[in-house]
């Protein structure tokens, strides 16, 4: 495919500003990488996807409202793909570029010269082999199973550390309220914080009302952490 370019005259100079890239990721479903040029034309689709052979995945681009560009990469090790947000002169004016998981050094998504991204690639593959050799892992299924307990548990405590932070927030304030009448002064002692799986529990250790609170990343815990009051049963 021939080079697109935009010609732009400054003075008696002409300079060629590119308008498409290379974009690359690997497939955690069967470990292919999945590569593909992006130009300025295909982004005036409302959405592309760029998916693998095996049929397990896809990358998907999209350009917004305000210019910039949003791609959504699946990850050899995340459950789900993970978002990012790009300028269009990061899109297309960086000859080598890297969007990594947030979650480990891996990189999921090469940008750039196709030369470059083809090497970048390249590497990906024996990184990715070299961590599995580590691990002791021979299938890439296992390899991403493995690690999406280790993230899903870092999810899990980042999310509880929150839900304590925001139940000393109310117990400070004394706006956690339970079956006792009305304390008059905050006891510090009154309530207990016990984390669990998936969970926070809070009682009373005078009247025994309790409440759990989900630490899985669902509405309902997100929806806590906004909370300005809370009752126990």
């Amino acid at each position: 495919m021939a080079r697109l370019v935009r010609a732009i005259l400054i003075g008696d100079y002409m300079v060629l500003e590119k308008k498409q890239t290379t974009l690359a990721y690997r497939c955690p479903h069967c470990g292919a990488g999945v590569m593909s040029i992006i130009d300025v034309f295909t982004l005036s689709a409302p959405m592309i996807k760029l998916k693998c052979d095996c049929g397990g995945s896809e990358m998907t681009i999209v350009k917004q409202s305000d210019g910039k560009i949003r791609i959504n990469v699946p990850c050899i090790i995340c459950p789900k793909p993970h978002s990012f947000l790009l300028s269009p002169k990061v899109f297309f004016g960086k000859e080598e570029f890297f969007l990594q998981c947030p979650y480990s050094d891996l990189d999921v998504c090469f940008l750039g010269e196709m030369d470059y991204v083809k090497a970048n690639l390249a590497k990906s593959e024996l990184k990715l082999l070299e961590l599995m050799e580590q691990n002791g892992i021979g299938d890439l299924s296992a390899f991403k199973n493995a690690n999406t307990e280790d993230e899903d548990e870092a999810l899990d405590s980042e999310l509880a550390q929150s839900v304590i932070f925001v139940l000393s927030e109310l117990e400070a304030e004394n706006k956690i309220f339970c079956k006792c009448e009305h304390r008059g002064e905050i006891d510090e002692e009154k309530y207990g914080f016990e984390v669990r799986s998936n969970s926070v529990l809070v009682r009373c250790r005078d009247c025994g009302a309790e409440r759990i609170i989900p630490t899985d990343n669902s509405l309902n815990t997100h929806a806590f952490l906004d909370a300005d009051a809370l009752y126990l049963e």
